[in-house]
């Protein structure tokens, strides 16, 4: 099996995080939002494609900490956890996975 893109992957897809009041469900603005976990990889290194969400501009933002919300910081990085598990299904169940 070729190894699959994961961040092309997300171009033009729905956002998976999806948080009320926030997302802006625009395919155009989804990219692959990565769940950070301390220990998986070296301070300031970005976690492996597979721990990524398909996620809008918009949630991504609010994920990161970019904009304030009124999500506590355990919502939305419960959102996020998440937005990576619907990814995981979706990407297993096309075969990419």
């Amino acid at each position: 099996m070729t190894k699959v893109d994961l961040r092309k992957e997300a171009r033009g897809r729905d956002c998976q995080v999806r948080l009320p009041g926030i997302c802006n469900h625009s395919p155009e603005t989804v990219v692959l939002a990565h769940y950070r976990i301390a220990g998986l990889n070296g301070v300031g290194q970005k976690p492996d494609d597979i721990l990524g969400a398909w996620c809008c501009v918009a949630c991504h933002d609010a994920c990161d900490f970019r904009v304030k919300t009124n999500y506590t910081r355990e919502e939305l990085r419960l959102a996020l956890a998440e937005g990576v598990f619907r990814t995981q299904q979706i990407l297993r169940m096309e075969g990419k996975l």
